[in-house]
């Protein structure tokens, strides 16, 4: 199953080429056509939509998809969760999943968008998959965690190097969460889709050049665990989101280190998803 947000509405997807269901429409009004309002009733809706025939789909455009789960409570993500991608940014592998952050959900967009680029800064790309939770998870295990997923879907954590690396500490959540700074989508695609879902290649693209291309097994720390490790710490809930973490290929690691630039156009994909495209604009002038 596929849940996407079309101009703002929550559609089932399927098909190639892809056609959509309007769910408030096919479920009369069951199910409210705000995509965030699934999550809380995802054991409900999921029943629901196994009823429902891909055939009664209509065609859309994608440039009309916005991001597939808009407005989580909470946004984590992971750092430092790939050994290549450590050792680019100059540190050693944790031993426990506890390199955490947070995204602004105010920073979330959809998957073909245009980011303005902060002046004079130092903006970088960093593909990453995401997971998207569906049932309350609290004090679980690993071998629980996947029950507790609604899905997966693909994140572009786009960080603005020097304002995270401004100040006498360090501005993680700040520097990742400017205005357009987490594209997500193009839908959220349920485990069940994937043909190993603890092993997707991930990879991302600027200007036609291979950045980054990497593979979920390579992961430190699995999804499974760090679902369970969060859920020690707090409730995780339905509609919230966790940021896996990023392969190698970071403009940060590279001699010289690159940034993104006006006009670039940079393509985020994981097999079995699909795929984010960013293009890049000044910031207007003062």
């Amino acid at each position: 199953m596929r849940i996407a947000s079309i101009q703002g509405r929550a559609a089932l997807v399927s098909g190639t080429p892809h056609r959509a269901i309007d769910v408030e429409h096919a479920s009369d009004g069951s199910f409210s056509p705000d995509p965030q309002a699934l999550y809380d009733r995802w054991d409900e809706f999921v029943a629901w939509a196994r009823t429902v025939s891909p055939r009664n789909g209509l065609p859309f455009d994608v440039r009309d998809l916005r991001a597939p789960v808009p407005a989580p409570r909470q946004v984590f993500a992971i750092g430092l969760n790939y050994r290549d991608h450590a050792s680019e940014s100059g540190f050693s592998v944790p031993k426990a999943p506890t390199t955490l952050f947070t995204k602004w959900p105010s920073c979330l967009t959809g998957p073909v968008t245009e980011v303005v680029l902060p002046a004079d800064g130092h903006t970088d790309w960093e593909v990453e998959l995401v997971a998207v939770i569906g049932r309350t998870a609290r004090n679980i295990t690993a071998p629980e965690a996947w029950d507790h997923i609604a899905g997966v879907t693909v994140g572009q954590d786009l960080s603005e190097r020097k304002l995270q690396r401004s100040g006498p500490a360090p501005q993680f959540g700040l520097g990742k969460s400017l205005p357009g700074f987490g594209p997500t989508g193009p839908w959220v695609v349920t485990p069940d889709e994937l043909p190993d879902r603890d092993d997707v290649r991930l990879q991302c693209v600027l200007n036609g050049e291979t950045m980054q291309d990497g593979r979920t097994r390579d992961l430190v720390f699995p999804v499974a665990r760090l679902v369970a490790s969060l859920s020690a710490l707090l409730p995780l809930l339905p509609g919230d989101l966790v940021f896996t973490g990023t392969p190698a290929g970071v403009g940060l690691g590279r001699t010289p280190e690159r940034w993104l630039r006006p006009g670039d156009e940079l393509v985020s994909r994981i097999e079995g998803i699909g795929e984010l495209r960013q293009t890049f604009v000044p910031a207007p002038h003062p």
